[in-house]
């Protein structure tokens, strides 16, 4: 099968070409410094000609109120270039919750990312996973104050970012869904709790202080970010992945 990955350098992307190659497809990473731009339309119906699926995991440069702009070009121009080139199946990675939470711009623009999709004319696939493991850096670093990390108590259930990659990969080799696969990490955690489990692994002189006002989490109302249902639990748990 022939694939090709739009932000197939990044994170998850080069993760979901290499599981892709290993079991014997020909997948291709596409991005910006390889001359495919999915907002200016340059080089992508060329990456996108003659192939069988192809996985989207281009993502805004911003989580603000510009990131809507980017997912309706992106997507308006991905489509047309799929139809054209014969495409039969896109795979986009989401959010699991996404939703559930439109006080978040970054959200609301996953949302239309989504409906956009399941509104055109190629079938589809869309997996939504929780909070990557892999974030709680940023995550820390958004809310510091001097030596104090601010976090509410929000639900979160972290992937590693691996366990995403191989249900990408997975989805991406099978028959469309026409739907949605929601995939989450083993365990549940309140985010301050898992704030002061990761400063305790890896101790930088910061302490955390529960805050239901800090940060973007703040915006989300009970459990909406965890898994719900029939949805994938990945193995990895986040005591492992620190290790």
């Amino acid at each position: 099968m022939k694939i090709a990955v739009l932000g197939g350098t990044g994170r998850i992307g080069s993760q979901v070409v290499k599981k892709l190659k290993a079991a014997g497809h020909e997948a291709v990473p596409h991005s910006l410094s390889t001359g495919v731009d999915v907002i200016t339309g340059q080089g992508l119906e060329e990456a996108v000609a003659g192939v069988d699926v192809v996985v989207n995991l281009t993502n805004s440069p911003t989580f603000d109120d510009s990131s809507p702009a980017f997912f309706r070009t992106s997507m308006d121009n991905l489509l047309a270039a799929a139809r054209k080139g014969g495409v039969g199946h896109i795979v986009i990675l989401s959010i699991v919750g996404v939703d559930k939470v439109p006080d978040l711009d970054y959200y609301r623009a996953k949302v239309l990312q989504e409906d956009i999709l399941k509104a055109g004319p190629i079938p589809y696939s869309i997996v939504r996973a929780t909070q990557f493991m892999d974030f709680m850096d940023s995550v820390l670093a958004w809310t510091t104050e001097g030596d104090t990390v601010h976090l509410p108590t929000t639900p979160i259930q972290p992937i590693a970012a691996q366990d995403v990659s191989d249900t990408v990969a997975e989805v991406a080799a099978g028959t469309p869904l026409n739907g949605t696969l929601d995939v989450a990490g083993p365990d549940v955690f309140p985010l301050d709790e898992l704030g002061r489990i990761t400063l305790n692994a890896r101790p930088d002189g910061r302490t955390v202080v529960t805050d239901d006002t800090a940060g973007m989490f703040a915006a989300v109302q009970g459990d909406v970010l965890t898994a719900k249902g029939d949805a994938r639990i990945a193995p990895t748990h986040y005591t492992d992945y620190l290790a």
